[in-house]
């Protein structure tokens, strides 16, 4: 029986939420950032508390209990107002203060963050910014439970429940080797890439997805080979050691192209690109906040036009 004088913590329902929500206790302390033996003894102190099994644990899987389901809900609900009271006791209407938890895709965090934390601490000094770099679909999932406050990403986001502003739009550049047949022209098609040795980041990369998207809408067959890796900064490494070619957004050119023996190929307007965007879910307080974190956002996007 549930103890009428007892409170949950906030960092008990955050507990809930993530445990609910991941289906995994590993990841749901990773994205709280806290230990997995915190994280249990969180959920164990709200399940006593309430006289409620909220979760149904065995070695194999984890199960939210229907009793949890019809909870789970309330406790979103309850952690929302939480973060949107703090956030407006800050006096975030004028600007952004405290903790910010931001997620960038790792083919947009190098490139943006050099210019952007200074520009933060310049102009919003009362802002204390936490940086998570992952995958476009790991970012959303911890947007949507909470694990994340905002996130920067190719957009549409495609989700229902987030709002996406627009910060920049940017064109694909190949990438190729030194001396390659293609280096230097501004000409180039989408249909060019049929056959050519194309080197991809891993699954799960958006920017994987793009290009492979591309290629399908011109019906164009790359040699996609078995070299893959999980930054671009590799990609474009094996392309200087005569493996292939890849496509890079421009917000990376500069910095990636000028670590080896290598050249650009441009592509005639309207070139493929992508236009990146600030995510945030709708309920939050702190709309006007993140409004002018995304104007700053994109005042410091280092987006080049072509040499």
């Amino acid at each position: 029986m549930a103890d009428q004088s007892y409170q949950p913590t906030l960092s008990q329902l955050r507990a809930f939420v993530a445990v609910a929500e991941y289906r995994h206790f590993g990841t749901a302390a990773a994205r709280l950032s806290v230990s997995q033996p915190t994280l249990s003894q969180s959920l164990a102190a709200l399940e006593n508390g309430l006289g409620v099994q909220l979760i149904e644990r065995s070695t194999r899987r984890v199960l939210v209990t229907p009793a949890g389901e019809r909870l789970l809900g309330q406790a979103k609900v309850i952690l929302e107002a939480a973060d949107g009271f703090v956030a407006t006791a800050a006096g975030v209407g004028d600007r952004l203060a405290g903790p910010l938890r931001i997620g960038l895709i790792p083919t947009v965090a190098p490139y943006v963050l050099p210019a952007l934390l200074p520009a933060l601490r310049e102009e919003m000094p009362a802002l204390e910014p936490q940086v998570i770099e992952d995958q476009t679909a790991r970012l959303l999932e911890a947007l949507r439970v909470g694990a994340l406050d905002v996130a920067v990403l190719a957009l549409p986001s495609g989700v229902s429940g987030l709002v996406d502003i627009p910060l920049y739009t940017e064109d694909f550049v190949m990438v190729v080797p030194e001396g390659h047949a293609l280096a230097g022209r501004t000409d180039v098609s989408p249909q060019m890439l049929d056959a050519l040795p194309l080197l991809l980041l891993d699954e799960g990369h958006c920017l994987r997805d793009q290009t492979l998207d591309l290629c399908r809408s011109v019906d164009a067959h790359p040699v996609a080979g078995d070299t893959r890796a999980t930054s671009l900064s590799t990609v474009v490494q094996c392309v200087a050691g005569g493996l292939g070619v890849t496509l890079v957004p421009e917000s990376a050119v500069q910095v990636e192209t000028g670590r080896g023996p290598l050249a650009t190929a441009r592509f005639a307007a309207p070139a493929p690109g992508r236009t990146i965007g600030l995510v945030f879910r709708s309920s939050s307080a702190r709309a006007d906040g993140y409004a002018q974190l995304a104007g700053l956002l994109t005042k410091t996007a280092s987006v080049g036009a072509p040499a």
